[in-house]
């Protein structure tokens, strides 16, 4: 768990003095989360995506945090609290934000738990679903780092189940590192993780 906090969780760094309540609310929950107060900061993003009827990103969060905390959970009565309440904030900011490439993104992340759960339960039922929405989010926005990067990722981890080689898609991955160093959010709370998933991927899996 500590391994994927490490590299799934954004690391906000030189945030400037917000100005107002939103800024400062966010400023204060990724102080929380950074702090490993994880419950804190998931009921302060709740707090703030109540107060904000048109901001997308604080349920964002609380999808992206549930998502993060289910990878490795066994108990089925847990990861489903957890995975519920990420869809039901996924849904939440898909009001806000019609085809939003991010969450997008984050919906075929909170599926990919389930698949990673119960390949056979849940493998069929939702891997057409995953592969649609990485499709559909590059169509939007293919400079998107989290976009690329997690499509590939999908493509290559679809080939190791199979089988297949995963070699071809490397230079797939590899091109995203560079997305994640030029790509700029809307904003300092926009989303920023992934390139030390892409990283590690590289590292495992295109070594010659």
């Amino acid at each position: 768990m500590k391994e994927l906090i490490i590299m799934a969780l954004l690391v906000v760094t030189g945030m400037t003095q917000a100005q107002t309540n939103y800024e400062k609310g966010m400023a204060k929950a990724f102080q929380l989360w950074e702090a490993d107060q994880w419950d804190e900061a998931e009921n302060l993003f709740v707090r703030i995506s109540n107060a904000e009827e048109n901001e997308w990103l604080p349920n964002y969060y609380v999808a992206f945090m549930n998502s993060l905390k289910s990878w490795n959970v066994k108990d089925e009565a847990i990861l489903k609290a957890q995975l519920d309440k990420a869809q039901e904030h996924l849904d939440i900011a898909m009001t806000k934000s019609e085809n939003n490439p991010e969450l997008m993104v984050m919906q075929a992340q909170v599926l990919t738990n389930w698949i990673a759960y119960d390949g056979m339960t849940y493998g069929m039922k939702y891997s057409g679903k995953v592969s649609e929405l990485y499709s559909k989010a590059y169509a939007i926005a293919p400079e998107n780092p989290r976009v690329a990067y997690c499509k590939a990722s999908w493509a290559m981890g679809s080939a190791r189940y199979f089988g297949q080689d995963t070699k071809p898609f490397c230079a797939s991955i590899e091109a995203t590192i560079e997305l994640f160093d030029t790509f700029k959010g809307e904003s300092e709370f926009h989303p920023k993780w992934g390139k030390d998933r892409a990283e590690g991927d590289i590292a495992a899996n295109c070594k010659e």
